[in-house]
C-alpha cells in the first residue's frame, strides 16, 4: 500500500511540475486579455459566464469562462480587431471591441457589469420544463426541472433518474454502484437514516442535485464514493412571493405530498419558507427460499407514513461587508410499519412458522443554523463563521408475535446530537491566484436504550470528535488552473455497552486533495482530480442491538468495524454542442478494509443467520460514466446516460478467502416530447444488469415510466401525469451460495398514477444572497477553479 501511495504522489507531483513551469510561447503577435465579470445590483462576482472572442466575420476566434471569483484570461489572440461578447443566463450580453497591436497586446478591462434582463426575471422563478446536468471542476450538478419533480411523491423516486445513482427496493442510495455514500441537505449532514431521509423529502422541494466524487481538502472527507448534496428550494426575491405545489400517486394506496414555500424581502431584511408534506401507504412483498432445509420464508410489508419538513430562516445584510444568516429546519416523522412474515417447511409443513411485526415509529428532527460572513476590501477576500446544531430524537416500538400466539415488545429509544462548527478564511492573492484556510469541528453524541418483554435490556452510547485544519491554493494561467490541498483530521471515538467499553479508537491521518483542469475554448473542457477518503462506520454499523428480526434472520451492527479509507482518482471530458453537451468520465478507486454487509451464521439459532457488517480486504474498481443532454429538434430533447463500473472484492465468508470480479453496468433515457407552448409528453427508461457481490448476485431489472405535463394561467401554473413503472418490471431479485445456498425476490408497490399541480404567486426580482453552504462548496468547488 505505500508503494501505491508513493507511486500517486510521484505521479501528481510530476504533473504539477510539468504545469507550473510550463512556459507560454514567445510570440509577439498573440495577446492576452482579462478581466472580471460583476453582477451590476449584488456587486458579486458571476462565475461560469462565458467569454467569446468574435472576428469582424463572427467567426468565435477564443473563449473561456469565468472563475469562482469571476475573473477570466483568454491568451493567444492573435493581432487584430475583434468583438469581446461576455454572456450568462437571465443577463444582457455585454459587448466591447477589442484590438490587439504589437504595442498593445496584453489587456486589462477591469471590471465588467452585467445586467439582468427585464424580461427573463420572472423566468428566473420558475423551475424549468426539463432537468440540464452540469459538469464543474469537482461536481456533476443536476438541476432538477419538472420532467423529475412529476414523476412522483419523493426524494427516493426521483434519484433512480439521476446518472450514476441507484436506489434499492429498501430505499439504501448508492453511487457509482457502492453504498457508501454521504447524503447532505442544504450542505449539512443529518441524523436521519438516507433510507429513511429520501423518503420524507416531497420531490417538489429539490432545486438541484450535486454529485460530489472527488471533494477538495476544503471538504469532510467522508463518503468512499462520495457526496451527493440536495440542496432544497430558497426564494430571496424582492417583495412577497412564493409557490405551492401538490401531488396524489395511487395504486392499490394512495400517497399524497405537497409543498409551499412564502418569501418577503425589503430593504436589508429576507425572510423566507417552507414547509412540506408527505403521506403514503405502501405494500412491500417478497420471499427467500434456502436449498439446505427446503424452508421458504415469505413477507408482507405494509407500510403507513406521514412526515413533515419545515424550513424558515432570515437573511440580514447588515451593510455592503457583513451579512448575518440563521435558519431552521424541522423534521417530523411517524410511520407504522406491519410485517407478516411465515416460514414454510417444504418437507415438514407440521414446523411452519408464522411471525407478526407491528411496529410504530416516530421522530423528531430539529437544525439551527447560524452564518457570519464579513467581507474585506479586497475583492474575494473575506473570513466566515458558521455553527450548525442538529438534536434527534426517535421511539420505535416493535410488538412480535408468533403462530398467533404471544410474544414479546421491543422498544428502542434513540437520541442523537451533531455540533458542526466551521471557520473559512479567503484571500485572493492576486488575480489568478487564492489561498483558502479553515478549521472545522464535528461533535457527535448518541444515546440509544434498548427495552424489551423477553431480552435483557441494554443501553449503548456513541461518543465520536473529529476536528480538521485545512489548507487550498489554487491559480489560474492563460487556458489552465489547478488547486492543491490538503486536510489535517484528529479523530476519537468512544462506544459502551451497559457502561462497559466495547470500543476506542484515536488517530491523526491527512487526506491530500489535487485538480487540473485545461479549457482550451468555450467548447471543451478538461479536469482531472485525486483525493484520499474515509468512510467511518454508521451508528447502524457498529450498534449491537439488534435492528429487527425474523424467526431465522437477525439484523446488528458490529461494535469492532474499522474505518476503511479510499485512493480516488478521476478525469471528465465535457463537449458543448449547439444543441446540447455530452460528457465523459473516467474513475479508479482502491478502498483498504472496505466495509461491507455480510450474512453470517447465528450460532444460536438452528439455520439461522446474522446480517451485520465486516472489514473485507482492499477492493479495486474502476468506471467509464457517459452522459449527454441534446435537442435533435425544436419539440424534441433528451437526456441519456450510459454508467459502466468494474471492481474487485475480497474478503472471508464463512472461514472461507473468497475473490469476485464484477461489472455493474446501467444506461437512463429521459425523452421530451414539446406538442405545443403549454403541453409536453415525456418518456423515461432505465436499465441495470446483473451485479455480483462476494455473498450474493442481484438479478437484472428495468423500468419504464411515462408522463404529461400543462402549463396553465399564463404559465403560472402547471397541471402534470405521470404513469410510472409501465410495465411492473421494477423488482429486486438475488441468488447466493454464502453461508448457505439461498435465492429470493422483493416487489413494491411501484406501477402507479401519479397527477399534480403547482403555482406561482407573487413577483420581483431576484437578488440571491451569495452566502456560502458548507461541504455545499458544496456552491463553489473551492478555489478558482
Amino acid at each position: 500500500m505505500k508503494a501505491i501511495n508513493q507511486n500517486v504522489f510521484l505521479f501528481l507531483f510530476s504533473l504539477f511540475s510539468l504545469v507550473v513551469f510550463a512556459q507560454p510561447k514567445n510570440e509577439a503577435i498573440l495577446g492576452t486579455v482579462k478581466g472580471t465579470v460583476i453582477d451590476s445590483n449584488l456587486k458579486q462576482p458571476i462565475p461560469y459566464a462565458t467569454i467569446v472572442v468574435n472576428d469582424s466575420s463572427k467567426k468565435i476566434i477564443s473563449g473561456g469562462i469565468t472563475t469562482e471569483g469571476g475573473t477570466f484570461v483568454i491568451a493567444d489572440i492573435p493581432k487584430g480587431t475583434y468583438t469581446l461578447q461576455v454572456q450568462f443566463i437571465g443577463y444582457t450580453t455585454y459587448t466591447q471591441e477589442i484590438q490587439i497591436t504589437k504595442q498593445n497586446s496584453h489587456l486589462n478591462l477591469g471590471t465588467i457589469l452585467l445586467k439582468e434582463q427585464v424580461e427573463s426575471l420572472d423566468d428566473v422563478t420558475i423551475v424549468a420544463e426539463r432537468t440540464t446536468i452540469e459538469q464543474k471542476i469537482d461536481r456533476k450538478v443536476i438541476n432538477v426541472g419538472k420532467d423529475l419533480t412529476t414523476t412522483g411523491g419523493s426524494a427516493a423516486e426521483i434519484m433512480n433518474n439521476i446518472p450514476s445513482v441507484n436506489v434499492d427496493q429498501d430505499g439504501n442510495i448508492a453511487l457509482r454502484g457502492n453504498e457508501n455514500v454521504r447524503i447532505l441537505i442544504d450542505g449539512k449532514p443529518t441524523n436521519i437514516s438516507a433510507s429513511q431521509l429520501l423518503k420524507q423529502i416531497p420531490s417538489s422541494s429539490i432545486k438541484k442535485i450535486e454529485l460530489i466524487t472527488n471533494p477538495s481538502a476544503k471538504y469532510n472527507p467522508e463518503g468512499m464514493s462520495g457526496i451527493i448534496n440536495i440542496v432544497l428550494h430558497k426564494n430571496s426575491n424582492i417583495g412577497f412571493n412564493g409557490n405551492i405545489n401538490m401531488g396524489l400517486k395511487v395504486r392499490k394506496n394512495a400517497r399524497f405530498n405537497s409543498n409551499i414555500d412564502l418569501n418577503y424581502r425589503s430593504g436589508k431584511i429576507n425572510v423566507y419558507g417552507s414547509y412540506g408534506a408527505n403521506a403514503s401507504k405502501s405494500k412491500n412483498y417478497g420471499f427467500v427460499y434456502k436449498e439446505n432445509d427446503n424452508t421458504r420464508q415469505d413477507f408482507l410489508i405494509n407500510d403507513n407514513n406521514k412526515s413533515h419538513l419545515l424550513k424558515v430562516g432570515v437573511d440580514y445584510y447588515i451593510n455592503d461587508k457583513n451579512t448575518l444568516s440563521v435558519y431552521t429546519n424541522q423534521n417530523i416523522y411517524d410511520g407504522k410499519t406491519n410485517v407478516d412474515t411465515e416460514i414454510n417447511f417444504l418437507s415438514a409443513p407440521e414446523n411452519n412458522i408464522a411471525q407478526i411485526l407491528r411496529n410504530n415509529g416516530d421522530n423528531t428532527s430539529a437544525s439551527y443554523n447560524l452564518d457570519f460572513k464579513h467581507d474585506f476590501e479586497k475583492e474575494g477576500h473575506n473570513i466566515e463563521l458558521e455553527i450548525d446544531y442538529n438534536d434527534y430524537e426517535g421511539e420505535s416500538n416493535d410488538a412480535f408475535s408468533f403462530n398467533n400466539r404471544g410474544g414479546y415488545v421491543d422498544t428502542i429509544d434513540n437520541d442523537r446530537q451533531n455540533t458542526t462548527i466551521n471557520l473559512d478564511y479567503v484571500n485572493p492573492l492576486s488575480e489568478t491566484t487564492k489561498l483558502e484556510l479553515g478549521y472545522e469541528a464535528r461533535i457527535r453524541r448518541t444515546d440509544n436504550q434498548y427495552a424489551s418483554t423477553f431480552f435483557p435490556s441494554s443501553k449503548y452510547e456513541y461518543d465520536r470528535n473529529i476536528h480538521f485544519l485545512y489548507a487550498t491554493y489554487g491559480s489560474t494561467f492563460e487556458k489552465w488552473a489547478y488547486q492543491i490541498g490538503a486536510r489535517v483530521e484528529s479523530y476519537e471515538v468512544e462506544a459502551t455497552l451497559n457502561e462497559n467499553k466495547v470500543f476506542e479508537d484515536d488517530y491523526i491521518t491527512v487526506y491530500p486533495s489535487a485538480f487540473i483542469s485545461y479549457t482550451p475554448g468555450e467548447k471543451n473542457s478538461y479536469q482531472i482530480s485525486y483525493s484520499r477518503r474515509v468512510d467511518r462506520p454508521g451508528l447502524n454499523q457498529v450498534n449491537p442491538i439488534r435492528e429487527w428480526s425474523t424467526p431465522r434472520i437477525t439484523s446488528l451492527g458490529n461494535p469492532s468495524l474499522d474505518p476503511q479509507f479510499t485512493n480516488s482518482i478521476e478525469a471528465n471530458y465535457t463537449r458543448r454542442l449547439n444543441k446540447g453537451s455530452i460528457t465523459g468520465g473516467v474513475f479508479y478507486r482502491l478502498v483498504n478494509d472496505e466495509i461491507s454487509q455480510t450474512l453470517i451464521k447465528n450460532p444460536e439459532v438452528e439455520d439461522g443467520q446474522i446480517l451485520t457488517f465486516a472489514n473485507f480486504d482492499n477492493n479495486s474498481a474502476y468506471g467509464i460514466e457517459l452522459s449527454s443532454n441534446y435537442r435533435p429538434a425544436k419539440w424534441w430533447n433528451f437526456n441519456a446516460s450510459f454508467d459502466l463500473y468494474s471492481q474487485t472484492q475480497k474478503g472471508i465468508v464463512d472461514g472461507k478467502q473468497k475473490e469476485v470480479d464484477a461489472a455493474i453496468y446501467s444506461i437512463r433515457m429521459n425523452n421530451n416530447f414539446k406538442v405545443s407552448k403549454d403541453l409536453t409528453f415525456q418518456l423515461f427508461g432505465f436499465y441495470r444488469g446483473d451485479q455480483e457481490g462476494i455473498q450474493f448476485k442481484t438479478k437484472p431489472f428495468y423500468f419504464v415510466n411515462a408522463g404529461a405535463r400543462y402549463n396553465i394561467m399564463k404559465g403560472k401554473g402547471t397541471l402534470s401525469f405521470n404513469y410510472n413503472d409501465v410495465f411492473n418490471t421494477m423488482r429486486f431479485r438475488f441468488e447466493g451460495e454464502d453461508p448457505y445456498r439461498q435465492n429470493g425476490a422483493f416487489k413494491a408497490e411501484t406501477q402507479t398514477i401519479f397527477v399534480g399541480m403547482s403555482y406561482r404567486f407573487g413577483g420581483g426580482k431576484n437578488r440571491k444572497v451569495s452566502r456560502k453552504r458548507r461541504d455545499d462548496n458544496e456552491k463553489s468547488g473551492g478555489g478558482l477553479l
